[in-house]
């Protein structure tokens, strides 16, 4: 037997009863539509993942031929699929962006410590960056400190910057958050924002560092040096801000782990110091070490687009469900086995050509939404999520009648699972929904398998949860459906090591089973929500919880 029947075995007796009850006037939500499911097709999904991923979008990087070829395609679907513009009469949202070209003018740096002088080289020891729109960073020396994670979180009692004054200094902290080492601390395996780099840069900016260097450690970022080294070099998106980034440290970046434990014993220090800093008490430490930086820069300012869409709500057309998924990805860059084109086919061309599957099973659904589906693909996800954004900060739907977000980013394309993993498990009450939806297809609902990735904080949907409303982040789980281990171990060792990586191109490795299962999720549950009344809620252990009431009582 094999897996496509396996599925559908999960399924039969759900359409069987959906048949025999009737969905002429009313939706069941216990049951499903299978004439809206029937409009999600694999033929249609693979031609525009193909189309999306080839090398004549050249990556899909923002400011480039990339961006527009992309959103034009993206456009033509969604008028060719008969969607209202979902921007007045635009299907176009202008995302106003810098693009910054940061590079340090020698390509070694040299720190200078008690014990001794230590040369590192760029992309393969360190990278660096400003987001300050200045041509040139200068600066003669500046002192190196330890500031542990670099974290002031007053709710779990730590403060790293605890009497440290940072003016004119460099603080070297480790990634993650202390949770990943004592599940005493924090929340335990779970990373908290606190976690994140972008965290860390914002809050060396707050204490008014020169600059900040996060130590990579790939367990702990959960991605290796390689997407260091190519996402952190060459030209960065940012926002456009008023004070033209100098509220940020002159200078960001990361160094590789064991330029750091060379960083240590330059200072005269014991490596168990980075341990140290893993528990409650620990202060920050001078590594008594210098440096110089020099980076040359150049910037122009340019818009991108968010491309938007929508289907009107019969009976409440004023509150929206809005299904996200980010368009670009990292365009041609550093070559790796002669190819410099990062095509992102799983991340996140697979999302993309999700959101039309979608609006088809909704155009098809039996009952027609009562609330307003908004498809949006988004622009800058891979630099720093900036599209989702500036929508958050310029919502053209207001939030207090925005019901939830559910965001499709990077779907698996393994095959068919038992399971579908929630990211951040424990955020909100659309989880509740997940699990009425995955019973109807025979699936069982668990948390992601690395928690302490903060999957929750790294893609679009964060930047609604951080407006309180709540964002569903979800995908296929472990547990393979497809009883051929050969195959299935076949196509795991083919189809690892992907992520921002020139190899992330579809191929005939790709199962497509999965993919579409998860996408028959999305589709049921934003389509029960669109036929509720409802207002799906933070959980209580959530610390969004109290921003998602206020945010419903304006």
């Amino acid at each position: 037997m094999n897996k496509t029947t396996v599925y559908a075995l999960f399924i039969l007796p759900l359409a069987f009863f959906a048949c025999q009850n009737g969905q002429q006037d009313t939706h069941d939500p216990t049951t499903l539509d299978t004439v809206a499911l029937e409009a999600i097709q694999e033929d249609t999904y693979k031609e525009a993942v193909s189309k999306l991923s080839s090398d004549e979008f050249l990556g899909r990087k923002p400011f480039t031929k990339g961006d527009t070829l992309t959103v034009n395609y993206i456009q033509e679907q969604f008028k060719n699929l008969g969607l209202q513009p979902g921007n007045g009469d635009s299907y176009f949202q202008e995302v106003p962006l810098v693009e910054i070209t940061s590079k340090p003018v020698s390509p070694t740096m040299t720190l200078k410590g008690e014990k001794g002088d230590l040369t590192i080289n760029y992309l393969d020891d360190f990278v660096i960056g400003t987001k300050r729109l200045q041509d040139k960073i200068n600066i003669a020396s500046t002192e190196l400190v330890f500031a542990g994670f670099g974290i002031v979180a007053p709710e779990y009692g730590w403060n790293d910057y605890d009497g440290l004054d940072v003016k004119g200094k460099t603080v070297v902290v480790l990634a993650s958050d202390p949770g990943r080492y004592d599940k005493n601390l924090f929340k335990a395996d779970t990373m908290t924002y606190y976690g994140r780099w972008t965290y860390k840069y914002e809050e060396a900016g707050r204490q008014g560092a020169t600059g900040v260097l996060i130590i990579h450690e790939t367990e702990a970022a959960s991605y290796g040096w390689n997407v260091v080294r190519t996402g952190w070099s060459g030209p960065q998106l940012d926002m456009v801000t008023a004070d033209n980034g100098a509220s940020n440290a002159a200078f960001e970046g990361w160094i590789s782990n064991e330029t750091a434990k060379s960083l240590f014993r330059i200072a005269g220090m014991d490596l168990k110091v980075m341990d140290d800093a893993k528990k409650p008490g620990f202060k920050p430490v001078p590594l008594h070490v210098t440096t110089a930086v020099s980076l040359a820069n150049s910037f122009r300012r340019s818009k991108s687009n968010n491309v938007i869409a929508k289907i009107e709500g019969s009976k409440r057309a004023d509150e929206t469900i809005i299904y996200t998924a980010h368009w670009d990805h990292l365009g041609v860059g550093e070559a790796v086995d002669g190819d410099s084109i990062y095509n992102g086919a799983v991340d996140n061309a697979a999302g993309v050509a999700a959101l039309f599957e979608i609006a088809k099973a909704f155009r098809t659904a039996k009952v027609t939404p009562e609330r307003t589906i908004v498809f949006m693909a988004l622009t800058a996800e891979e630099e720093g999520l900036l599209g989702s954004a500036y929508y958050a900060n310029n919502p053209i739907y207001p939030l207090n009648k925005t019901v939830a977000n559910l965001n499709m980013d990077a779907f698996s394309p393994l095959g068919a699972t038992k399971d579908v993993s929630i990211v951040g498990l424990g955020q909100t009450e659309l989880e509740d929904y997940v699990e009425k939806s995955a019973a109807k297809f025979g699936r069982v609902v668990k948390g992601e398998g690395n928690p302490s990735s903060g999957g929750f904080y790294r893609s679009d949907h964060f930047n609604f949860v951080k407006k309180g409303v709540p964002g569903l982040f979800m995908g296929s789980g472990d547990q393979l459906i497809s009883l051929d281990s050969t195959s299935n171990a076949q196509r795991k060792e083919v189809l690892s090591g992907r992520y921002h990586n020139v190899t992330d191109e579809m191929n005939e490795y790709w199962d497509f089973d999965g993919i579409l299962a998860d996408i028959h999720l999305f589709f049921d549950i934003g389509y029960t929500l669109s036929l509720e009344k409802t207002f799906p809620l933070f959980k209580a252990n959530s610390e969004f919880k109290e921003l998602g009431e206020r945010r419903l009582a304006k």
